[in-house]
């Protein structure tokens, strides 16, 4: 029915060793579960005990203990978690391990920076970092409900900032690095920040990017922010305004390394982070000391299997939820992960497989996007380096295309190392589907829903569906579940609660074939529906790629007078192929096959690169603003806005 073929080949299955070995199966076992099937039932079925059971083999400590797993008096789309419950986060992330005597010693952060520096820190070395920067932000007079914004490049400060901010009760605001200052205050300002982590600059691709200059022009719109604290990080000169602006290393090594843990309820707000919406205004995910981390290391535990002598490496900044899950999850866990601060390919191709061989990297999590790129130079790269210590990679961000998932799984992971594919988003604190150590795989596609998750797909009348795209749905709440939108209780109710009653509606468009593996087709707002057949872009997209010629794609739909809607395809080429109109008509005829004619794209047009955000998603609700002359809406997240003007530039209305 497509190039996603919904019946295709089981590639990868694990062993006894790799199953007996897994969290997940040590949880099963625990509760004397004998099949995963068996675990989906009983998680969904009852989500109090299975919370609870999380909560318990997680080893999460509350100062005061909890009356009530989950209280549903306010309706499905406001439960209350823990009830009556009190802990702070990073007792259990870091305080627990620094107090062990050899847990301390065990490494927690591992960092290379693009230039080459490199930094280690122990759970113990953590503790008193954040403890100085706890003293630190109190000395200032930040302290329990306070706002702060981390506007820094991927360090080991950004970790120790973000952590002791959890710890004195404030609420952290994570900002991507890559914001401009409109985007930054926007931010800053609907969360009424008083203080701002920022550093002097970054280094990308051998040159240093500025920061401080970008965050003090945002903070001109803000009229909250009263602290700032700069990281030396390049040690270029940037202005310091004084009574404002405070250097790292001036103030926080000069604090006591003895800080008390604020006393905060299970549900206190411990993190906002902000999502782009399809207007200008962003979204403000709301999350809890009890919520986000507990599913951030549910998946990290069960999904990509990570012990607490394994090293984890994510590509992602921490502005986006990938970043706070990764230091979450992973200290849950009592685990390392790595943080690099530069280029994946810089200066050379073969960097990312020199991090995991320095590094001894275990858990690798990366992007199609990234996967097609390298691609391009072939397996020498890799080969050049001994990447034994891999045991899985990991994958989010978009829909995956079968031939680079191949290209990854088989030709890099020698056909041994499960792609664990993962799709949610930041209102989920994780995963609705996810691979596993367990269940087999097939290319592209998700061993299921993560336990605890009661997901479904259901088609237009709120049926459930196989074998057929649809919506993705779910039907229970799970303790990550963003606990509103900041300030905006309607439009979070409107996003996700207003289409079916009680039912969790995601936006994904999603598909389960015979075997009962599933596959995520690209955000349903992306649909295109000609002559009434819906079709989801990473279909045509999948198509385009599989050609010689095209390394990167993207299909939209554009109004027609009859049909409803027709194709539009961009397409990046290559290095050594040219478009021009026998290739176009080519990819063109390409889909018809492949789709039917009536599927047929009206045009194909080349352009040098498509808009996408810093960990790899298309943006192809901008790229249909700007070819259609509309207002794309919001653009912030962009790591390449020029992209946007080069396709206004061949719209139907960019002249």
């Amino acid at each position: 029915m497509s190039s996603f073929d919904f019946g295709g080949d089981i590639v990868w299955k694990p062993s006894w060793d790799d199953i007996e070995r897994s969290n997940l199966h040590a949880f099963m076992k625990q509760h004397e579960i004998a099949s995963f099937d068996d675990l989906m039932r009983k998680s969904t079925g009852d989500v109090a005990w299975f919370t609870d059971a999380v909560l318990q083999f997680l080893d999460i400590r509350f100062s005061k203990p909890y009356t009530q797993v989950v209280d549903l008096v306010d309706g499905i789309e406001f439960p209350r978690w823990c009830v009556e419950g009190e802990m702070n986060i990073v007792t259990n992330c870091v305080d627990k391990w620094a107090a062990d005597a050899v847990h301390r010693e065990r490494t927690a952060v591992v960092w290379e920076g693009e230039e080459g520096a490199q930094r280690t820190l122990s759970y113990g070395e953590l503790a008193v970092e954040i403890n100085r920067c706890a003293n630190a932000l109190r000395a200032l007079g930040i302290g329990k409900g306070d706002a702060v914004g981390l506007y820094m490049p991927m360090t080991p400060e950004i970790v120790v900032a973000l952590l002791a901010i959890a710890k004195i009760g404030g609420v952290i605001l994570p900002l991507f690095s890559g914001y401009g200052s409109n985007a930054v205050a926007s931010r800053l300002n609907d969360a009424g920040a008083r203080a701002l982590f920022t550093s002097d600059g970054f280094y990308r691709r051998g040159s240093i990017v500025g920061l401080k200059e970008t965050a003090d022009s945002a903070l001109e719109q803000v009229s909250t922010v009263e602290h700032v604290i700069v990281q030396r990080r390049t040690g270029q000169d940037v202005p310091m305004r004084e009574g404002r602006d405070h250097w790292w290393d001036e103030i926080v090594p000069a604090q006591s390394d003895v800080a008390e843990v604020e006393r905060t309820a299970a549900e206190d707000i411990l993190m906002l982070i902000y999502t782009s919406g399809t207007t200008g205004t962003p979204k403000g995910a709301v999350h809890t000391h009890c919520g986000f981390p507990i599913k951030a290391a549910q998946d990290m535990a069960f999904g990509t299997d990570v012990h607490s002598d394994e090293l984890i490496y994510w590509m992602t900044d921490m502005g986006w939820m990938m970043g706070p899950w990764l230091v979450f999850g992973a200290t849950l866990l009592g685990a390392s992960f790595f943080l690099f601060d530069g280029a994946p390919d810089y200066p050379g191709p073969d960097r990312l497989w020199e991090l995991v061989e320095t590094h001894g990297v275990a858990t690798l999590g990366v992007s199609p996007t990234l996967v097609r790129a390298l691609m391009k130079h072939g397996l020498d790269p890799v080969r050049a380096h001994d990447i034994s210590t891999l045991r899985f990679f990991a994958s989010t961000s978009e829909p995956w295309n079968p031939e680079p998932w191949m290209w990854l799984f088989r030709d890099v992971g020698e056909s041994r190392r499960p792609i664990i594919n993962y799709s949610g988003g930041t209102e989920i604190s994780g995963g609705i589907v996810m691979g596993n150590p367990i269940l087999p795989l097939k290319p592209a596609a998700f061993s299921g829903p993560c336990p605890g998750i009661a997901a479904d797909v259901y088609d237009e009348e709120g049926h459930p569906l196989r074998n057929a795209v649809g919506e993705l749905v779910i039907t229970a709440p799970w303790i990550g579940m963003t606990r509103g939108f900041w300030n905006n209780r309607q439009r979070y109710l409107d996003t996700y609660w207003n289409r079916w009653e009680h039912v969790w509606v995601h936006g994904d468009f999603a598909a389960i074939d015979e075997d009962g593996l599933w596959y995520i087709l690209g955000r349903s707002d992306d649909t295109i529906k000609v002559a009434g057949k819906r079709i989801g872009p990473a279909e045509i997209e999948s198509i385009l790629v599989d050609h010689a010629a095209v390394n990167e794609s993207a299909a939209i739909g554009v109004p027609h007078p009859i049909k409803g809607s027709e194709v539009v395809c961009f397409c990046v080429l290559n290095p050594g192929w040219t478009g021009n109109d026998a290739l176009a008509e080519e990819l063109r005829q390409s889909v018809a096959h492949a789709m039917g004619k009536p599927l047929t794209p009206k045009t194909v047009r080349f352009v040098s690169d498509i808009p996408k955000t810093r960990n790899g998603k298309i943006m192809r609700r901008i790229v249909r603003g700007a070819y259609l002359g509309n207002d794309p809406g919001d653009t912030s997240s962009l790591v390449n806005p020029a992209a946007v003007e080069e396709i206004r530039k061949l719209g139907e209305h960019g002249g």
